[in-house]
């Protein structure tokens, strides 16, 4: 199955694509929390090593894993009248 770009995706797949994007969020915030907090940990306990860099690249991988740029749906979603 190939990827559509934004503009090419129906009125019924952009809003599905928007809840699904809403849904992510708030999951990747749960657990960028989680994992900030077992660096807290670690380094309250003054063991920096890979208990620390570990959930370090975790988060970074999360905070970088959007398919669609949640600005361009919110455009969108704008400029076809749907929210």
């Amino acid at each position: 199955m190939e990827q559509k770009t934004l503009s090419e995706l129906t009125d019924q797949e952009l809003l599905l694509e928007a809840k699904k994007r809403k849904s992510a969020v708030i999951i990747n915030a749960v657990l960028i929390g989680f994992l900030a907090g077992i660096i807290f940990y670690s380094v309250m306990k003054n063991t920096l090593g890979l208990l620390t860099l570990i959930p370090l690249f975790f988060i970074y991988k999360l905070a970088n894993n959007s398919k669609y740029n949640s600005q361009e749906i919110e455009n969108l979603l704008k400029e076809r009248g749907l929210k």
